[in-house]
């Protein structure tokens, strides 16, 4: 492993079950490679990081893969950035496969294994859809306006889109609701190839994120649940939305003081 951090040239983030998993692109002389914090996903799976980062310095392959490399993260509105130990996303695999789902506690064990059948799988599509890519080149290539460009862009939304209804459906089911009507789902799909200018920003859209996670985990103090799915759902009821990144600018201050006020109710004093 190298000492000095490797700095990104593009990062991303990718929604996995409502944990947002970073990925970094950096550039290793004449390559870029995809890299993914690992301590983070440690965190999502409840399993312990020294005990981790202790197993793939004794493993032969992970510890020649792995390296820092400097994330950005985004604080109530501030920025700093973090040397964090990753490893390459074709790597993820193997050391997700390496933790054991019997030794871990009873309450992650089913979503350790979730994470094992499927979130190279989903990081991998994101990836080739183009939201993070190691292709030289292709943002620009996008910014054309060819009809290949346009029909990559048109089919691009719409998997987009049917992935998000997919998501959005489960979870509206596992609250007991159902989406029977056709013209709901119309207007969701035509809300979202519209244009995104009225959505919030990406920096509030962390806050958003944020202030879930904050809400859910006090909240999982008390239901000894994960609570993550059924917070995001009551959002998402609440505004009429299938992500917390459709949230309209004009209702960013009001969701964000109704999850303050939610949190609030839960302890006394923890703004975010």
């Amino acid at each position: 492993m190298t000492d000095k951090a490797l700095v990104s040239i593009e990062q991303k983030q990718v929604v996995f079950y409502d944990d947002e998993i970073t990925a970094v692109l950096v550039r290793l002389g004449n390559e870029t490679k995809i890299y993914v914090p690992i301590r983070p996903i440690c965190d999502f799976l409840g399993v312990s990081w020294t005990g981790q980062r202790r197993r793939i310095k004794r493993d032969i392959v992970l510890s020649e893969e792995i390296r820092s490399v400097n994330v950005t993260f985004t604080e109530l509105s501030r920025t700093r950035q973090i040397s964090m130990l990753c490893l390459p996303l074709d790597y993820i695999s193997g050391f997700l496969f390496g933790i054991n789902a019997d030794r871990v506690k009873p309450e992650v064990k089913d979503k350790l294994i979730r994470y094992q059948r499927e979130c190279y799988k989903v990081l991998s599509e994101a990836f080739v859809e183009g939201r993070l890519t190691a292709d030289p080149g292709f943002d620009e290539l996008l910014a054309g306006d060819s009809e290949a460009v346009q029909a990559y862009k048109i089919a691009a939304a719409i998997m987009k889109l049917a992935r998000q209804q997919i998501f959005i459906e489960a979870r509206l089911d596992t609250y007991g609701v159902q989406l029977n009507e056709h013209a709901t789902r119309l207007e969701l799909i035509e809300e979202q190839l519209g244009d995104t200018a009225h959505q919030v920003t990406p920096e509030q859209a962390m806050q958003i994120s944020q202030a879930v996670k904050a809400v859910a985990h006090e909240l999982g103090k008390r239901t000894k649940r994960n609570e993550y799915g059924g917070v995001y759902g009551e959002l998402y009821r609440r505004y009429g939305i299938n992500s917390y990144k459709a949230l309209p600018k004009s209702k960013f201050e009001d969701a964000l003081n109704w999850l303050n006020d939610w949190l609030q109710s839960l302890i006394s004093d923890a703004p975010f």
